[in-house]
């Protein structure tokens, strides 16, 4: 099964004060178009004999309907249960003979399968030839499945119980309403159970196209190798009509607030509404407010108010989630019951003076120095590459995307930050849910 990823948070490090003077040297991407009509984005280098590969399709979790929540997730998690002529073991044993590693991704935008292989041709060739017949000629069986939902419905009644879980579940559907973006990703109980193995090989048909697909190649190839990878991967994947767009998400949400009963000993607030998509042009000045905001760990704000200055939480944080369609942006803590009325009364109005006010220049210069120092960590290894060269290619971002990250941080203003905040987010309209709420508690 392939294992879900979250996207990694920025590491900070010290940094020189002159910002502007820093440069760095990213990686020269090449991308074109293959014959079956996938995009591909690739980075050669040949300084270790390795190869990283992944390719993305639009068939992420978003792309479920209601009645079918999880077949999504599941036709993503089957891919390597069984594919032309090869069992889930075959495939398991054949790709740790030759040392190579499977994987993949899925969230509410996309489905990844990812491969990491030593590059000489014995190897590569064998690892490839795996990774074609998963991703094209997948055979979902039906004994797997039954393994899978039971699995599924196991682990989703438990989360169920979990108070992180309740809320996450709830905030995302006080922020998304009817928005795909509110569906739990891996599906309800209730409608796992009737998933079928036609749903899975419809929804395989319908999402898992050529035309859709985004190639990623980092490493150990020349562009000759990396257009016949790219083809090997993708020629014979299904063609079928276009799946319908998803609808526009609501920015502007009424304010609400649930407050959920639960034994836990601690409350589990969330704070949000819709937040930004990956492309929006106010991405880098709500990027580097937020580091401010909540994103920057013990320099935040929020941490100042909550965790130094009253005690009330271990942890405190915000962040913006930029998906094809705007995604949240949450504040988030966890408390004692009998704090949580004040912890939330403090995270509210933290929120609400930062948007009034945005950032002093000291906190901007500081916000910088550390997501630009922080910088080099981003793509210090192949893989962390790849997973950009994905991005890239998915969200239709420009190819310069990470030779201009650190000038488009640099070039922030507190101004800019305000007006950034004051169109997205309205702390009068922001969904607040508290899974272990205290008893008695005013709504």
């Amino acid at each position: 099964m392939f294992a879900k990823t979250k996207t990694f948070k920025a590491i900070c490090v010290a940094a020189l004060c002159c910002i502007s003077a820093i440069a760095y040297a990213t990686p020269k991407i090449q991308h074109w178009q293959s014959a079956s009509g996938a995009k591909v984005l690739f980075v050669e280098d040949h300084d270790i004999p390795m190869l990283d590969v992944a390719v993305s399709v639009p068939a992420g979790s978003s792309f479920d309907t209601a009645e079918k929540s999880g077949v999504a997730g599941l036709t993503h998690g089957m891919l390597d249960s069984g594919a032309d002529g090869l069992s889930e073991d075959d495939i398991s044993r054949g790709i740790a003979d030759i040392g190579a590693q499977f994987g993949g991704s899925f969230d509410y935008d996309r489905s990844s399968v990812s491969l990491r292989t030593l590059s000489n041709a014995a190897e590569r060739d064998k690892a490839l030839d795996i990774m074609a017949r998963v991703l094209q000629h997948p055979m979902f069986p039906e004994s797997i499945l039954a393994r899978e939902k039971v699995r599924l419905i196991a682990a989703l009644k438990e989360s169920d119980t979990k108070p992180e879980s309740i809320s996450e579940r709830a905030f995302q559907k006080a922020v998304f309403g009817t928005h795909p973006y509110a569906l739990r990703s891996s599906g309800e109980v209730e409608t796992v159970e009737k998933i079928t193995v036609q749903d899975l090989k419809d929804f395989y048909r319908a999402h898992y196209q050529p035309g859709k697909a985004v190639v990623a190649i980092m490493g150990d190839a020349t562009r000759a190798q990396a257009e016949a990878i790219a083809q090997q991967l993708t020629a014979q994947l299904p063609s079928s009509a276009a799946p319908s767009a998803l609808p526009k998400v609501v920015m502007k949400i009424a304010a609400s607030e649930q407050r959920i009963p639960h034994p836990a000993t601690q409350s589990h607030i969330l704070i949000g509404a819709p937040g930004m998509a990956r492309g929006d042009p106010d991405f880098f000045p709500l990027y580097v407010g937020n580091y401010t905001l909540g994103g920057g760990g013990f320099v935040s704000r929020l941490m100042e108010e909550v965790r130094e200055k009253k005690g009330l939480a271990y942890s405190v944080y915000s962040y913006f989630m930029p998906l094809k369609q705007p995604g949240a942006f949450q504040i988030g803590l966890q408390t004692k019951k009998e704090q949580a009325e004040e912890a939330l009364q403090i995270a509210r109005k933290t929120l609400a003076d930062f948007i009034a006010q945005g950032p002093t220049e000291k906190e901007l210069q500081a916000a910088k120095q550390n997501i630009i120092g922080g910088f080099p960590l981003r793509i210090d290894s192949n893989r962390k590459i790849l997973d950009y060269l994905s991005i890239i290619g998915f969200y239709d971002l420009p190819l310069t995307y990470l030779d201009d990250f650190t000038r488009n941080i640099d070039k922030v203003t507190t101004a800019q930050i305000r007006e950034a905040f004051a169109r997205h987010i309205d702390p009068n309209a922001m969904a607040t849910v508290i899974v272990g709420a205290p008893e008695g508690a005013a709504k």
